[in-house]
């Protein structure tokens, strides 16, 4: 095919082959990434409540850790809530605001790659259809110039032109199937830091409302 195939033909080859090499990439590195939120979700359950505070339990936690991310996004958000603007929201949403868009960002970096698994999935097939109709047509045409359309002349050409069909589903299928499975995953992964989100944003305001609650007793005493 490869050697006989014109430019359209190898075309479509060497998109079929990038699709797969890419979402063979993409789901690997996914897996991997996964992974090692899995690995420090256990590292934070197993140091970060135990700690006196959630500055001491964010230092505990590894560089690049989601859940060291929103951690320190949330202490940041209760010692920067000044300014005449900011002033207007309570601190109680502020920090909640902070917190959501860190746990945005953390599901937004688990999701990159899977659109693109996705639009393999789905155009890929056509994209092999679309070489065995070119294919076919080829053969066809050969076939009508020599005049001769017997079985043998018929069936190998059209036969070659199958496999490009052949080559879409075979990429396409690893793609679905990867696209469903990291996504179910994600889904477990983002439990754990939805639920680690929510109980830091409890600590955080508890803790900002009774320095709050001490300052104020303090300055009528």
């Amino acid at each position: 095919m490869w050697e006989e195939g014109d430019f359209v033909n190898k075309g479509t080859i060497i998109i079929l082959a990038l699709m797969s090499i890419g979402s063979w990439y993409i789901i690997i590195t996914k897996l991997i990434d996964q992974q090692k939120v899995m690995r420090q979700a256990k590292d934070m359950q197993a140091k970060f409540w135990k700690a006196p505070s959630i500055a001491a339990g964010s230092a505990q936690l590894k560089d690049g850790s989601p859940f060291r991310f929103i951690a320190e996004t949330g202490t940041k958000a209760t010692q920067h809530h000044d300014g005449a603007l900011l002033e207007q929201i309570d601190l109680s949403t502020w920090v909640t605001m902070q917190i959501q868009r860190a746990v945005d960002r953390v599901q937004s970096r688990l999701q990159d790659g899977l659109s693109f698994l996705a639009t393999v999935g789905s155009t890929s097939p056509f994209i092999g259809l679309f070489g065995t109709v070119w294919g076919i047509y080829n053969a066809l045409t050969a076939i009508g110039m020599s005049g001769n359309a017997s079985i043998d002349k018929v069936a190998g050409p059209v036969g070659e032109a199958l496999i490009m069909t052949a080559f879409g589903l075979f990429v396409a299928v690893p793609a679905v199937l990867g696209y469903n499975w990291l996504v179910r995953r994600n889904k477990s992964v983002m439990e754990d830091v939805r639920s680690f989100s929510a109980d830091v944003h409890s600590v955080l305001i508890s803790g900002a409302m009774s320095t709050s609650s001490a300052a104020q007793a303090k300055k009528i005493g």
